[in-house]
This record gives structure tokens, sequence and C-alpha cells, in this order.
């Protein structure tokens, strides 16, 4: 099967490009033919002219609006597709007046609308049921890297000190900023912890008040972009991963911190509590008040963090996810042939 997956253009270390690479990697290994595609918004003349050439037998859009978009300009519609929700697509972009039309456009001629969110999926059912029927959930799949980390142990926090890592790129749905004020508190406890950032500078001058921010506090630093392939090694510095977004689809680097093993506190959000079992894993936050309460927890407490410290590399088997994803193409691309069939065979 000729397989086109389409991407936003976008930095290496994002959740869109690690999906896509995967994806890619698993297909290839099947016999497929598969293309990367990277698009801004305004390339539908270059997307047209992409699928001129290759001819794809199904499209993969990763991202309902930024993906969507140019692909809706470049009229093609008789290619059947997939589409893949993100987080930002599902929290705001769908109820956007700019973006929503385009997304709700999009989900409407797609063959199928993929989530790697069990709760987003029957968000979705519920809440747009003439569409229940597309909506389909793929079990997500983890490729841990083994490139070492940029950074070891000792460079980050001392042996007695507890790491906390807060892997996301920056920009304001991610919460970087506001993590720090949150973590303000611990230090006037001088409680002993230390805290690294890291991810691409997604928005410049949220990026900036951050860099600022981070250089006022000695106990946090920010580590710049870590490649994915060194993010597992980064992710075993870590004595706690955090993730304090406003919103999101289901965040890989929580994935590989769940595969690996290490502890999470995280905001207590759908695209997180996919992943979190509080208690089990990890712990949750709703406000400045719990995030003190359960962060002190796992500074003080080794035995709470070891208890949460649940390494389960097979729960996120690729291989499932892979021919979860090649069942979908059949299923669409079978579709479109019968529509063709229909729709032409009062002509034979």
């Amino acid at each position: 099967m000729r397989i086109l997956i389409v991407l936003p253009r976008q930095e290496r270390a994002t959740g869109n490009e690690v999906t896509a690479a995967r994806h890619h990697a698993g297909l290839v290994a099947l016999g497929h033919d598969v293309v990367l595609e990277r698009v801004d918004p305004a390339d539908a003349m270059r997307l047209r002219a992409c699928v001129g050439i290759f001819a794809p037998d199904v499209v993969h859009l990763l991202h309902a609006y930024r993906s969507g978009r140019p692909w809706l300009e470049a009229n093609l519609s008789a290619i059947p597709y997939v589409v893949t929700l993100t987080g930002t697509d599902i929290n705001g972009g769908i109820d956007s007046p700019a973006q929503g039309p385009i997304i709700r456009s999009v989900l409407a001629a797609a063959g199928r609308i993929i989530t790697h969110n069990r709760l987003t999926a029957t968000q979705l059912r519920r809440e747009f049921p003439a569409l229940a029927d597309k909506v389909a959930y793929l079990p997500p799949g983890v490729v841990l890297g083994t490139a070492p980390s940029p950074w070891s142990r000792a460079e980050l926090a001392p042996p007695n000190v507890t790491l906390l890592l807060h892997p996301a790129g920056l920009r304001p749905v991610k919460g970087n900023l506001e993590l720090l004020a949150l973590c303000d508190p611990l230090t006037a406890a001088d409680l002993p912890f230390a805290i690294a950032f890291c991810g691409p500078p997604l928005d410049s001058a949220y990026s900036a008040d951050f860099v600022a921010a981070v250089a006022r506090r000695p106990w946090a630093r920010y580590l710049g972009v870590i490649p994915p392939e060194a993010m597992p090694a980064t992710l075993r510095q870590a004595d706690v991963v955090l993730n304090n977004s406003q919103s999101e689809g289901l965040p890989n680097a929580l994935l590989e911190a769940d595969a690996l093993g290490v502890p999470m506190l995280v905001r207590d959000i759908p695209g997180n509590a996919a992943v979190v079992e509080a208690g089990v894993n990890g712990l949750f936050y709703d406000d400045a008040t719990s995030f003190v309460r359960q962060a002190r927890a796992l500074i003080v407490d080794p035995a709470l963090r070891r208890r949460l410290a649940r390494p389960d590399p097979e729960r996120y088997a690729p291989a499932i996810e892979t021919q979860a994803l090649v069942t979908l193409y059949e299923e669409v691309y079978l579709t479109g042939k019968k529509a063709d069939f229909e729709s032409t065979k009062h002509l034979i």
C-alpha cells in the first residue's frame, strides 16, 4: 500500500514528528511504501504536487487543522484519508471561529477519525454523534530511543536532591512558565529539589519570558531541545516527570516515562489521565495547593517514588499500533474503492 503521511512543519522534537517517525518505521517494516510530507497551512499547491507524483492509496493527516487546511485547499477529496486529532485540535481548535469550520470539514470527509486517547474517543462520540461511527481509538505505541542523554545526572542535581523534569515545548498551553511559580513555595519550604525543563521554543515571546524567569531561580534550568532518540536516557535521569499542560491529546513524554517506570506528577486533564493512574504510576494535582502537597510528598519520600516506579515497556508495543493502523487504512481504502465502483457502474 502507498501511504502519504502529512504533518505540520515543526521542530523535530515535537509530538507530531515523533508520532510520524514511529508510524513511518512501523509501516515500512511491514513492506508499505510511505512518504512523509511536512506542510505549512498555506502549502496546498505543494501538497497537490506531492500527491500527483506519489499517487498514494491512502493519506494520513496528522493534525486536523494544520495538515487539514492545505489538504482541503488542494481539493483532493477523491483520495481516501484518515485524520489523527491532536490536543490542539480537540481542546480549542474545533470550537474556534477561525479553525473550527476547517476542522469540522476535514472530519466530515475523513474515512476515519483517529485518537490515541480512549477518553477522547468517548468524548468525540458523545459530542459529535454524526461522526461517531468514524471515530477510531488507536492504541498508542512507544519506540524508546537508545542515544545517550546530553546531560548526566550529576550535571542536573546532586545525589541527595530530587530531580523534577518537565519535557514540553515552550508555549502557553504547556504551562512551563506557570510551573516555575508553582514550584516557588517548595523552595520557601527549603525542600531538596531541582527542576529541569526541556523542549523546543515554539512561542518566541513566551519562551523569552520563560528563559528570563529560569535565570532568576538557581534551582531551575532549561536544557534546550533534547533529540527524541535521547529522551529515554534523559527521562531516566529524573526522579519525577511533570506535565503542567492546560490541555493534551496524549503526551509522548508521559508514555515514555510510563514505559520506563519514572513516577509522574501531572495536572488533572483528560490527556494526562489516559496515561497516569493515581497512586499506581503517578499523582495528580488540580491547583497550586494540591501541586505543593503532591510535590512535597514525592520530594521527601523515596519510598513513595519507588512504589510509583512501575516499568512496563510492553504496554505500548509499537507493532500493535502499526497493525491497527494498517487495518484502518485498508478499511478506508476499500470503502473508497467501493464508492468509486458505485459511482461508475452505471457506465458499464
